[in-house]
């Protein structure tokens, strides 16, 4: 059903695209701007409407239908509504430690990998 409504979405963004690419603008007698006689009207002269204004509008209109269907669609898909939902804790990426480190692999010595108080320093004599 889903990869249905997503062809002929795909077909309608096309087809609206191609439309409106073939329509002429408003703007195209640029003498009605400067005083030209044509247009009396505040927007111009709008005449009857044609063929690819009223294409326009219902490839526009079926572009929306299944714009929100395919939203509607993809929000209620049982079982894939979040990534979330397994109730499990992210896995966690430890760093490896480097050998000879505390911790670390190799000739590990018992309680290695305990933190450890650093030396005191010692006490310098002063001449």
């Amino acid at each position: 059903m889903s990869i249905l409504l997503i062809i002929v979405h795909v077909v309608v963004c096309i087809a609206l695209i191609m439309i409106v690419l073939l329509q002429t603008g408003k703007g195209a007698d640029i003498g009605a701007a400067f005083g030209g006689g044509s247009s009396q009207t505040l927007f111009g002269s709008t005449g009857a409407s044609t063929f690819l204004s009223k294409a326009t509008t219902v490839a526009a209109i079926v572009f929306m239908l299944t714009s929100l269907t395919l939203a509607y669609v993809s929000s209620n898909r049982p079982g894939k509504s979040s990534i979330m939902t397994d109730g499990k804790p992210p896995a966690t990426q430890t760093a490896p430690v480097p050998e000879g480190a505390p911790g670390g692999g190799g000739n590990a010595t018992p309680g290695a990998g305990t933190p450890q108080t650093p030396p005191a320093p010692e006490a310098v004599p002063r001449n």
